[in-house]
């Protein structure tokens, strides 16, 4: 088997989406995700330009060896551009592979190490009150876990709360909005937030919490500390993770496990992180994480150090992208839990895919390959439209992390 003809589509159903399609002289075709959020088309002429020219010809299986011939040939390394782009490619050629074998993906990673993946919902709301009813309204889907976010009196908007009715998508169309932070009058209220939140549901359910990068490591100790009694299931990026050793001083002043990775695009960023036992979950996405052939690699070597997975599932991440999250879950042994955005109903209809849901868990399907396809009919009534994430200044106007 050859690969013969490999092209990018760019759609924007809702939000923008870069899916590379890699097809074979066998008539068999795999799918890969390359979006990066604010900055797709960066990915799509990478691909274009450098990445397809080099796979044509090649034989799809050989993904380890196609991986490290766009890494290490490349020469200059690493980067959420580049490792998105041979991601795209690695995740079409594992789809191919499990095609060509008959096989869904998660037979080729080891098979199923479980029947079902846990799941973890977005609750949130303009105040306390507006999230607990969000809590609730997910609970009663099904949801076991369930990451809290609220307004915070005193600022306007904050990340994770949705400015209107329906779900909250950070994404926003034209150049960058602009918001307010104030780390002192969010540290007032979150431990707040988590009490009225165990008082009204009780211990059963699994509760998250998005720091965002917005915390000095400090800040970080004293809400870990704070969120001790509610016995969070992690505390997500609480700090910018350039500096690992900051890390450290955050586990040295609390037991609330911590999540971190979003933003990773390879194990490097989490190597001191794992090895040192600073963190309980990694976070790093397949479509930024240079796809199953690295990412793999990662998880065994954060398992040595009993860390486990959370992927970022955000709805910057296409549905194939989720798919393959969900046959990489299946089947590593040191699965934690999956993050779950739903897409809107446009995205589901131009990516048909297989995964459902159900009773708080998830499961792949089990279709040959990933189980996921692209209408590229449909795909072409949703042009790309220029969106970027917000960006966040302090209440005197010094740019800080969003």
């Amino acid at each position: 088997m050859k690969i013969t003809n490999a092209y990018v589509n760019i759609t924007s159903p809702g939000r923008n989406f870069v899916t590379l399609k890699i097809e074979t002289d066998e008539g068999i075709h795999g799918l890969g995700d390359g979006t990066l959020n604010g900055r797709e088309l960066s990915v799509a002429s990478y691909l274009t330009e450098h990445v397809i020219p080099c796979i044509i010809g090649r034989d799809p299986f050989q993904t380890e060896d196609i991986w490290q011939y766009l890494y290490r040939g490349a020469y200059w390394r690493r980067g959420p551009v580049t490792m998105a782009a041979i991601a795209a490619v690695d995740v079409a050629l594992w789809d191919i592979k499990g095609k060509a074998l008959n096989t869904p993906v998660y037979n080729l990673l080891g098979g199923k190490s479980r029947e079902g993946i846990l799941v973890y919902a977005h609750a949130n709301g303009k105040d306390i009150d507006h999230a607990l009813e969000d809590v609730a309204r997910h609970k009663e889907m099904g949801f076991k876990a369930i990451r809290v976010q609220s307004g915070i009196p005193g600022l306007a908007t904050t990340y994770g709360i949705s400015k209107g009715p329906g779900r909250y998508e950070p994404a926003e169309r034209g150049l960058p909005s602009e918001y307010e932070w104030s780390s002192e009058l969010y540290l007032r209220h979150v431990s707040k937030l988590f009490a009225q939140v165990r008082e009204v549901f009780g211990d059963e359910l699994h509760l998250l919490h998005d720091c965002h990068h917005r915390l000095t490591p400090i800040e970080a100790g004293r809400l870990g500390k704070e969120l001790e009694p509610f016995h969070l299931f992690w505390m997500e990026d609480p700090t910018p993770a350039e500096l690992q050793e900051g890390y450290k001083i955050i586990r040295e002043h609390t037991t609330t496990p911590i999540a971190v990775g979003e933003v990773f695009n390879s194990i490097w960023d989490a190597h001191d992180l794992i090895r040192n036992q600073w963190i309980d979950y990694l976070r790093m996405t397949l479509v930024h994480g240079g796809g199953f052939t690295h990412l793999k690699k990662a998880a065994d070597f954060a398992d040595l150090y009993h860390v486990r997975t959370g992927f970022h599932g955000a709805t910057d991440l296409s549905p194939v992208t989720m798919a393959a999250a969900l046959h990489f879950d299946t089947a590593i042994h040191n699965f934690g839990i999956q993050e779950l955005m739903p897409h809107t109903d446009e995205t589901d209809a131009v990516f048909p895919h297989q995964y459902s849901f159900k009773d708080g868990l998830m499961v792949p399907g089990d279709a040959p390959g990933l189980g996921v396809e692209l209408d590229e009919s449909l795909a072409a009534k949703y042009p790309y439209q220029r969106a970027y994430l917000p960006v966040n200044r302090k209440l005197d106007g010094t740019l800080t992390d969003w």
